[in-house]
């Protein structure tokens, strides 16, 4: 039971990494330091760095300066440029006192200096020190990105609630938008697009036609063809849709939505609207959503037309690369066709709507 408790205890025991090419100076620091805090030891640079990236990441480390190969300012600086491994302390255990040395040690992230030889109630109340305020850090830290996630998942609820209300103002189904917006997933990372990027546009997706709860009920429901001065009407959705969702420069989502929103209706020879932009001066984004929206829409029945067939869907796809469409994205969406089709399947018309849809695809 006694030897049960010391290992539990050791388990909640910080860690301290000690690092000098001269054993007996790690001796010293390992008999000050092993009755509160659990000790690694390492006689080189290159060793040190090995312990750090294999996982184990210590609290703090104390670092020797002067040590053949590579010296104690080479490991800071490669422990500071990697982001695992920035934050923890490195207190510098020196017998070099220059006032210069301190700057440079400093300037590379160093959080303080200990002068040899040594004392062990400095060493302890530096290491004490250090860990407190690294703590401290982390505490905030942990508590700065719960409170981000708390208010990503807000916005990700609002803009689900928003793109609900344009399906239910424009007579759809939540499939389309669930469909349209797992398409774009699906092109953005063949596109090359990060896994967090792909996920963040996918969130933004649903927004895509929230303008249309400003065009009146008369034109967006129309079962025939719009006149011109309708058009006019309904083409003013992707500004006004631009206009409900504003400017959030302090939201990722928000912001890439509201590009969304206002240019998806771009086309790639500069005919589309609202803005007349041409070719890659149109948002990555929006030609992504373009594809994706156009390729369910073609493929559905809407108020004023039957569903297409993906082979006449295809079709268009292919004769429109380059006018309507990105041409580079139009093979790339093709080649992801057997996921395109599964999502498809998954949410085709007769099957029920279930609105955390996008989550459960995406496990």
């Amino acid at each position: 039971m006694e030897r049960g408790q010391r290992f539990m205890e050791s388990l909640k025991r910080q860690t301290i990494l000690v690092v000098d090419d001269t054993p007996e100076n790690i001796d010293v620091l390992v008999g000050i330091l092993k009755a509160e805090y659990q000790v690694k030891a390492a006689t080189r640079g290159e060793k040190a760095l090995q312990i750090v990236q294999s996982g184990s990441l210590p609290d703090l480390i104390l670092l020797d300066i002067m040590m053949p190969d590579m010296d104690g300012y080479e490991v800071c600086r490669r422990l500071k440029a990697d982001p695992l491994t920035r934050h923890i302390p490195v207190i510098f255990v020196t017998a070099k006192i220059q006032i210069s040395d301190e700057i440079k040690g400093f300037e590379l992230g160093a959080a303080d200096y200990i002068t040899k030889p040594i004392s062990p109630p400095i060493v302890l109340a530096r290491v004490q020190t250090h860990l407190a305020l690294y703590d401290r850090n982390r505490e905030l830290e942990a508590k700065v990105r719960q409170r981000t996630e708390q208010l990503y998942a807000t916005q990700l609820l609002i803009i689900q609630r928003l793109g609900r209300a344009a399906e239910f103002k424009d007579n759809e189904t939540g499939l389309h938008v669930i469909r349209m917006s797992l398409y774009t997933r699906v092109l953005a990372l063949a596109a090359g697009m990060s896994e967090a990027e792909a996920e963040l546009l996918m969130h933004a997706a649903p927004m895509h036609d929230i303008g249309k709860i400003g065009i009146p009920d008369a034109v967006l429901q129309k079962p025939g063809k719009l006149s011109p001065d309708e058009w006019d009407i309904m083409m003013g959705h992707a500004e006004i849709g631009a206009g409900i969702i504003g400017e959030n420069p302090d939201s990722e989502l928000l912001t890439l939505a509201r590009t969304v929103a206002l240019h998806h209706h771009e086309k790639w020879d500069g005919s589309g609207y609202p803005q007349r932009l041409k070719s890659t001066s149109i948002p990555l984004a929006a030609r992504i959503v373009a594809i994706a929206d156009v390729f369910d829409a073609l493929t559905t029945r809407r108020p004023y037309k039957e569903p297409w067939s993906v082979e006449r869907a295809i079709a268009y796809l292919e004769d429109n690369a380059g006018k309507h469409f990105d041409p580079d994205l139009i093979p790339l969406f093709l080649k992801s066709l057997p996921q395109i089709m599964a999502i498809r399947e998954a949410y085709a018309e007769n099957t029920e709507y279930n609105q955390t849809g996008i989550e459960r695809e995406r496990r």
